[in-house]
């Protein structure tokens, strides 16, 4: 099985005739997804790769009814594109823009928490149910990072990403699904909200975190697993591990405030709560034989 996406879930494309969005859905058609149709307000009657494009997602769900949204947009018109998704009645969305405005992103995960809704990034390089379906600007053929396994793998981190779960995979495991919250400081989903899905996924058997410095996203995970919200095995890996104290570094998700943030702090809050945490990627594989054999 898998969470958020799967080989039947039908997608929408938003920004699908962009030269980004033209490419990256060819290869998430390539890789199997069911890609439905694409949206570019203006270009209706025209189609990418075989598929039809609209003038907007409503447009399109009367023709080919969708239930995921991934969008390709600039971050300026990101937040209309949300709202136009989930008016539609989409549930389940996924934004790459890299510099939402602030504002506009808390309006954005505001707006889908009251429809019921999930929206994963913006600042994210996607979601992958590795064998089934992919959302966003992943490599999914690179098969010693993107084997289908039992670990399911939650990343703030771009540039982290590939790394760590090439280690999943060195140490004998897979993939069930990864998903790219993002490094905004607020992004649409945080971890602990997507805890409950891992939970209840029967071939999801452990869960591998890839955290970083700043926010308090590592902190609410080690707080679900004390308060049994989730019970599976749990690895993390956090960047940052040597930043010197009381810096702000570059990223935008990097801020340490209240004293929380501390990757020292993290490692101990998960550590209490039962998890594991690797001081560098190529311990991870190692962990996840303690915990699974």
């Amino acid at each position: 099985m898998s969470i958020f996406i799967h080989k039947d879930s039908r997608v929408v494309v938003q920004g699908v005739t962009g030269k980004e969005g033209a490419f990256w859905t060819k290869h998430m058609k390539d890789m199997g997804t069911q890609v439905v149709f694409g949206v570019t307000p203006g270009k209706e009657g025209q189609n990418v790769d075989g598929i039809p494009v609209y003038h907007s997602v409503r447009r399109g769900m009367k023709d080919h009814p969708a239930d995921v949204a991934m969008l390709f947009v600039p971050p300026k018109f990101t937040k209309d594109a949300v709202f136009e998704a989930l008016d539609a009645g989409i549930k389940k969305i996924c934004t790459i823009a890299d510099g939402i405005p602030l504002h506009e992103a808390v309006q954005i995960r505001r707006a889908a928490l009251s429809c019921g809704a999930m929206v994963v990034g913006g600042n994210t390089s996607g979601i992958i149910s590795v064998g089934e379906a992919m959302l966003g600007t992943i490599p999914y053929w690179i098969d010693r990072v993107y084997k289908k396994g039992h670990v399911g793998v939650m990343t703030r981190s771009g540039s982290l990403t590939n790394e760590v779960t090439a280690e999943i995979v060195k140490g004998g495991f897979g993939v069930t699904t990864l998903i790219g919250v993002g490094g905004d400081p607020v992004p649409g989903t945080r971890f602990a909200e997507l805890l409950p899905l891992y939970e209840a996924d029967p071939d999801t058997h452990a869960v591998v975190i890839i955290g970083e410095l700043g926010g308090t996203m590592e902190e609410e995970v080690a707080e679900a697993m004390q308060a049994k919200a989730f019970t599976k095995p749990l690895v993390a890996f956090m960047g940052g591990r040597t930043a010197p104290e009381g810096k702000r570094m570059g990223h935008a998700g990097a801020i340490v405030t209240g004293g929380r943030g501390t990757v020292k702090g993290k490692t101990e809050a998960i550590v209490k709560a039962g998890g594991k945490v690797a001081k560098r990627p190529s311990e991870v594989g190692a962990l996840l034989k303690e915990f699974l054999g």
